[in-house]
């Protein structure tokens, strides 16, 4: 056996026993949890392929239980002021739960060393001082300031995705391939520096990696989702070098500048951030496109307010994202025996916060399963998180919605959404995969 097919060999073992820990033991614990009636391992099983009706039913079934329901995985959040409680205490971390035990140091020799999301430095789960640092080199790029620089650039990128399907208009096209997914990327490319003829790379890298924020990947699903994690670091590692020999006017130029004067971030944390801005600056926001669609198809009613009062295009994206936000859930961990509505939480405990119960919360918004493109409090909803952790690009997702959606519904009034129409593999991001439409019916 020669060294490189032993390597090979290595690679392989640390890969499977890695998933082993990370992902099939668990998976089995929440056959069985489900199996027991457990309502959080139903909920994480059915995923975001399931209706809105499982999805959401068995997001109200929890919330019946109480602001904090008690699982056999850690605690679930579902109010409104549980959920923001649980995302600005400095009683909780983000992040997934530190193992010290066997399993735990088993799955830290067997992880893969390519960047992800969901491990430091990435400012999903880092904390202060070293969080405050990271995205206080990269907020200015997302000042609202900054941000309505980008609208009509945005609006230029839009029209002309439109004048592109203007030929497709009367046969059925996918709404997220076709669009959906390439006003955000070509924006937040150009905002990074990502040449054109990159950008599919990114696309492909952002929908093969997003299964890796979840719990439960199956064996095939988690080979491929490292292996796109794994060429993504490769890529940006690339791209990266690229920028230093020919910076640009972009947020990655600056970085790497700052960096090379000694006061910025270290090359993995440079590369962590620059990931994940790169693929967070996106991805999201396909999901609010796809979901926000889909609403206003669905009710042409509230479709005929906005045409007939168009400032309420902003307030449109609000309601889509408190309706169905593009993240479901996230998680906190306890860092100290601390409560949560008024029940104890004990230090290392898990706590899952529900997004999308806390936006359907009948304390803060009237009847909360109506979309209402007019509702006064829409912006109340908890779709960015919030805390420390609120989304970076949440002013450029807000003009992007807008922005978005406007300009398909004005230039296709008519659009028929088609059988076919799936959601993504995912239990954490919430949206379409495939949105079939014909714009001139």
């Amino acid at each position: 056996m020669g060294q490189d097919t032993r390597r090979g060999y290595a690679r392989g073992m640390k890969s499977t026993v890695h998933w082993g820990v990370a992902h099939g033991l668990p998976t089995l614990f929440l056959q069985r949890a489900a199996a027991r009636g457990d309502l959080q391992a139903r909920l994480i099983r059915v995923g975001s392929l399931g209706s809105d009706d499982e999805v959401f039913g068995l997001i109200e079934e929890i919330r019946s239980k109480g602001p904090l329901y008690r699982s056999s995985i850690g605690h679930v959040a579902t109010s409104h002021s549980s959920v923001r409680h649980l995302l600005t205490s400095d009683d909780f971390r983000s992040g997934p739960p530190t193992d010290e035990g066997l399993l735990g140091r088993i799955g830290r020799w067997a992880a893969p060393d390519a960047l992800h999301p969901v491990k430091p430095p990435s400012l999903l789960v880092t904390e202060p001082p070293d969080h405050t640092r990271y995205r206080k080199l990269v907020t200015r790029v997302f000042t609202m300031r900054a941000v309505e620089r980008l609208r009509e650039r945005t609006e230029e990128i839009a029209a002309g995705l439109l004048d592109d399907l203007e030929p497709r208009a009367t046969s059925s096209v996918d709404l997220v391939e076709a669009y959906c997914a390439q006003l955000p990327v070509t924006v937040i490319a150009e905002i990074l520096g990502v040449p054109d003829a990159e950008r599919f790379k990114v696309l492909d890298f952002g929908s093969a990696a997003a299964p890796s924020l979840d719990l439960g990947l199956g064996l095939r699903r988690y080979r491929s989702t490292s292996a796109a994690l794994a060429r993504f670091d490769a890529w940006l590692g690339d791209h990266l070098e690229h920028l230093r020999r020919e910076p640009g006017d972009n947020l990655l130029s600056q970085l790497v500048a700052v960096r090379e004067d000694g006061a910025g971030l270290s090359e993995s944390e440079l590369k962590a951030t620059a990931g994940l801005v790169l693929a967070a600056g996106f991805e999201t926001t396909v999901n609010l496109l796809g979901n926000g669609i889909a609403l206003l198809h669905d009710h042409p009613d509230e479709r005929a307010r906005v045409v007939a009062d168009p400032t309420l295009w902003t307030n449109v994206v609000e309601e889509a994202l408190r309706l169905d936000p593009p993240v479901l859930l996230t998680g906190r961990m306890a860092l100290r025996d601390t409560e949560v509505a008024g029940q104890r939480v004990r230090a290392g405990s898990m706590v899952t916060a529900i997004l999308g119960g806390a936006n359907r919360d009948p304390e803060v918004f009237d009847d909360p399963l109506r979309f209402d493109v007019g509702r006064a409090n829409a912006r109340d909803h908890i779709a960015f998180s919030a805390g420390r952790h609120h989304c970076l690009g949440a002013q450029l997702a807000r003009m992007e919605g807008e922005v978005g959606l406007r300009a398909i519904w004005d230039r296709f009034p008519d659009l028929r959404l088609d059988p076919g129409a799936r959601r993504r593999e995912t239990r954490i991001l919430r949206g379409f995969e495939t949105l079939p439409a014909t714009l001139r019916p």
